[in-house]
């Protein structure tokens, strides 16, 4: 298994980042889910905003980054209302958003959620019906599919909670 570190970007990793996205809508035309990020989502100065609050991380092999996702322990406003399902707990949870890699090294996601479970041990997540390939690795790494949710811009999601 290979050994990942995870931190907090840093204004520095800011060009990295981008790239890391940029490939990872690629990936995502590439697997039949083309809509889900579009050309330019997530947006620079969305993530400049994440990296000053402290809410975006890294993931580092042999100090190169190959993955990045948010993680924000709270009540997410994303989450409030679910449709066709349910949450299987109230209780505080952390949630991680936009998980990206750029695909040169494997076991990202599972490094990802274990880095998440060791801070809180009540998760959730969703992504794009067309998105299969997430799909797959959120449930092989133990989450449950509760429902529907709907972002900002009223498109749904998948949500997946894990305990």
């Amino acid at each position: 298994m290979q050994l990942f570190k995870i931190e907090k970007a840093k204004e520095a990793d800011l060009p990295r980042i981008l790239e890391i996205y940029a490939r990872a809508r690629q990936f995502m035309r590439e697997t039949g889910n083309g809509g889900q990020w579009g050309d330019s989502f997530p947006p620079k100065e969305l993530l400049a905003d994440d990296i000053k609050k402290e809410r975006l991380y890294v993931v580092k092999e042999e100090n190169a980054i190959h993955g990045v996702f948010f993680f924000l322990i709270g009540a997410d406003p994303t989450y409030k209302k679910i449709e066709q399902g349910g949450w299987l707990s109230d209780e505080e949870y952390g949630t991680l958003h936009r998980v990206a890699s750029d695909g040169e090294a494997h076991g990202i996601f599972d490094a990802i959620v274990s880095f998440a479970w060791q801070q809180i041990r009540h998760l959730r997540m969703d992504t794009h019906e067309n998105n299969k390939v997430m799909q797959h690795v959120i449930k092989k790494n133990g989450f449950r599919e509760c429902g529907i949710i709907y972002t900002d811009d009223g498109t749904q999601r998948i949500a997946y909670e894990k305990m």
